[in-house]
């Protein structure tokens, strides 16, 4: 995962509740999510990746469809793999790939043995969040991998703040 550290808004030690997550979701959703949205959302992340120096691959998917992709220095074909696992969490659970995670680990279990998914093609590892558009419903994913799960979650909630407060006011 690389020595490069990220510098959250939060504290790194502190695990999100469930309460916490849900929030986070409830709080983070569109009005609307066109090709231009994913452009400039996309654009967001990979210049705070920059400036962080992060080893990240950043991922947008709308309806099946790649709308964004990027690749920055550090970051390998692996991400690219990890990319797709955790869009599928999302895609199948309707929830963050870090909560969904989370809520096998509340359980005591984790979600390689107890979701009955092969972990080739689903990881619910953070860093991939769902794209909610009100009153319509999760249309797609915006997904980070390159970091320690918890900071690739972080990552894209922060920006997904920054955007949504930029754009909706």
């Amino acid at each position: 995962m690389g020595t490069h550290q990220m510098t959250p808004k939060f504290t790194p030690e502190i695990t999100p509740t469930l309460e916490e997550l849900q929030a986070q979701e409830r709080r983070l959703i569109f009005r609307q999510f066109t090709n231009d949205d994913a452009w400039e959302l996309g654009s967001l992340l990979v210049e705070l990746a920059r400036e962080r120096q992060a080893p990240v691959a950043v991922d947008i998917h709308r309806a099946g469809q790649q709308l964004f992709h990027a690749a920055l220095p550090g970051s390998t074909p692996d991400n690219d793999a990890w990319i797709a696992r955790k869009r599928r969490v999302v895609e199948r659970f309707g929830a963050s790939s870090y909560l969904v995670g989370s809520r096998f680990r509340a359980k005591g279990t984790t979600f390689e043995d107890s979701s009955r998914l092969d972990p080739d093609a689903y990881a619910a590892h953070g860093g991939s969040f769902p794209i909610n558009v009100e009153g319509v419903g999760i249309i797609g994913a915006v997904t980070v991998s390159g970091l320690p799960q918890l900071e690739d979650h972080r990552f894209v909630v922060e920006v997904l703040e920054q955007f949504l407060e930029k754009y909706l006011g």
